[in-house]
């Protein structure tokens, strides 16, 4: 079993190459390939760059071009089929230098001005070499965040093609940890970040984007705070739907991580705070799909679900003039429903009106519910007696 060496013709090695794509779809050749595969892999690709940076150098033929890209894309089947739960085959790859060649490779191909299916397939294969490489392999996983962070990130994830997309949040991923994280809150990699929000936003269904955020990204206060004063109104709708996610899956969140969402808490509460008076746009019919005023209620959405929560409960319960910016909110929404018909009027008023489907509709309840969450069992809160009974008469 052997890749045929660089001096073959591009079909004979094309061909041979396929055939090796081919073995490596089962355990037992996987486990039995010799290094010298693989450095006939690594020659091809290497002599076949070079013909790529030849070809765009000299603006030849497309046909070259196309050659090279099939070739590429079959090597890189080739080596992504060779890792699959296969550490030994991780651990030669990596010594040979075949990480730093492929992202060279990716950086290559980004740059060739077209955009057609051989190109395209070329750098999902890479992709997909990547993420299997470093899959379950620490030391692959620190070689491709030294070659690839952040440049190849923030080309990938940007890319048109929703499969490189994916591909990418693959690989992103499965080298995060704890330390990389924080290595996000550098202003010039905060981008990678906000990027994969992006993805999540446009791409509902990527279930990578969705991970990265619940499993890494969320557990970095610092990155959420950072991230969020980037954010457009829209995008803030989106991270905090996101923490909706993972703040009512009780499961989810496990011990060591109750600190990380207490100071979640935190900052959602200060940001209520300030933002509550933004939800009042939404008595002018022309403001009816305020962007700030949505975010506020989305706020609300995450603060009632986390005073749900016991181990987040008793710091919000704490948490200063909370309490009173809820009360003095349901007072100033439902005087606004009484002085005109809008979202905040109650639904006896708008009698013979069509259902209004609308993000504020239960704006007023949610208020209440976090009003008798922040008192449930505090003595300190229900004291407040005055100010409450006044919020609730001016309701009634």
């Amino acid at each position: 079993m052997a890749a045929p060496g660089a001096e073959a013709l591009p079909v004979a090695r094309l061909e041979s190459v396929r055939a090796l794509s081919g073995l490596f779809r089962e355990a037992q050749p996987r486990e039995t390939a010799k290094e010298s595969v693989f450095r006939d892999v690594l020659e091809i690709l290497i002599n076949t760059s070079s013909t790529i940076e030849q070809t765009c150098k000299d603006s030849c033929g497309l046909a070259d071009l196309d050659t090279c890209l099939l070739l590429i894309a079959e090597c890189f089947r080739c080596l992504r089929n060779a890792c699959v739960e296969c550490a030994k085959n991780q651990h030669v790859m990596r010594h040979l230098g075949l990480i730093s060649t492929s992202v060279h490779l990716i950086k290559l191909l980004h740059g060739i001005q077209i955009k057609e299916e051989l190109l395209l397939t070329a750098l999902r294969c890479s992709l997909q070499f990547l993420g299997n490489i470093a899959a379950g392999n620490r030391d692959s996983q620190n070689s491709i965040w030294k070659c690839a962070f952040p440049d190849l990130f923030l080309t990938c994830l940007t890319y048109s093609d929703e499969k490189i997309v994916t591909y990418c949040c693959m690989v992103l991923f499965t080298c995060l940890n704890s330390e990389r994280v924080r290595e996000l809150l550098d202003p010039g990699n905060l981008a990678v970040t906000l990027h994969v929000l992006r993805v999540y936003k446009e791409q509902l269904e990527s279930e990578w984007s969705f991970l990265i955020f619940t499993e890494h990204l969320l557990k970095c206060p610092e990155l959420v705070k950072a991230l969020y004063a980037k954010l457009s109104n829209q995008e803030r709708v989106t991270l905090l739907e996101l923490m909706m996610v993972k703040v009512s899956d009780k499961n989810s969140v496990i011990s060591e991580e109750m600190n990380v969402f207490v100071r979640h808490a935190e900052f959602l509460a200060v940001c209520f705070q300030e933002n509550c008076g933004a939800v009042l746009k939404l008595t002018a019919a022309a403001d009816a799909e305020d962007e700030e005023a949505l975010v506020t209620i989305r706020l609300l959405d995450v603060l009632c679900e986390m005073t749900s929560n016991n181990g987040q409960l008793e710091h919000l319960q704490a948490f200063p003039g909370l309490l009173e910016t809820a009360i003095d909110t349901l007072r100033l929404t439902h005087l606004a429903g009484k002085q005109a018909v809008n979202i905040f009027t109650a639904t006896h008023a708008v009698a013979g009106q069509e259902e209004i489907s609308h993000p504020a509709v239960g704006f007023k309840s949610h208020l209440i519910r976090l009003i008798g969450n922040l008192c449930y069992k505090n003595k300190e809160n229900q004291d407040k007696k005055p100010e409450i009974e006044e919020g609730f008469l001016v309701y009634s």
